[in-house]
């Protein structure tokens, strides 16, 4: 039988992660590379982040969903059993594909599907001191993921918002100053300079740290 998920076990092996990869930012950013090799290399910690990230929102919805199916019934309109085991939590999490959102956005709804309104999981991800960091962690992945036209529009919306202490770039008055930026031409430029991706990994922690407290086992 494998081991019981855990939302306290997940927020730490998600610590030792970002750990991980502030060690190897250490190395690189020591190690004398061509400026071409460090952009990839801060592009390889985004990924191995998200990564990592991606897979303490899904364990802990796993758990919160092992532990009370009632607001997933009432999302889905359906009577599902009090007690689900978690093969099952995780088909229903994940649909029986790939554990996908979109965005900072998409993932609190997702989240309140399986949590409802009220639940330490999704006060940790929605706290307004980690948007920017969360915005940044997913647009910036998807960018040096798909260096699509559509990818930099969203890396550029969300490093104004960060930069602009804003919530949208759409508002009027910021339109002016929003339209005159620009998108890195990379993820990876904008992240090693001015401690940006350290900036990413201390909110990320300091979300973990929050999950740990808030999760019962």
């Amino acid at each position: 039988m494998g081991r019981k998920k855990s939302g306290k076990y997940a927020a730490t092996k998600f610590k030792a992660t970002t750990s991980a990869v502030r060690s190897f930012l250490d190395e690189v950013n020591t190690a004398g590379l061509s400026d071409s090799a460090l952009t990839w290399s801060y592009e390889t910690a985004l990924l191995k982040t998200t990564i990592a990230f991606e897979h303490l929102m899904l364990e802990c919805l796993i758990v919160a969903l092992n532990k009370d199916t009632g607001p997933f019934s009432s999302a889905i309109d359906a009577t599902l059993p009090k007690h689900l085991n978690q093969k099952v939590c995780e088909y229903l999490v994940t649909g029986g594909g790939y554990f996908n959102f979109r965005g900072r956005d998409g993932l609190l709804e997702d989240m309140k599907k399986i949590t409802g309104e009220t639940h330490y999981l999704l006060d940790a991800v929605k706290d307004e001191k980690r948007r920017h960091a969360l915005g940044l962690l997913l647009t910036l992945r998807n960018y040096a993921a798909h260096q699509s036209p559509q990818s930099k529009e969203k890396a550029r919306v969300a490093i104004f918002c960060y930069r602009e202490n804003v919530k949208s770039a759409k508002d009027q008055k910021h339109r002016a100053k929003f339209e005159a930026s620009k998108a890195p031409t990379s993820a990876g430029v904008w992240l090693k300079r001015q401690g940006r991706m350290t900036y990413i990994l201390d909110n990320l922690d300091a979300l973990a740290d929050e999950i740990y407290q808030g999760a019962p086992y």
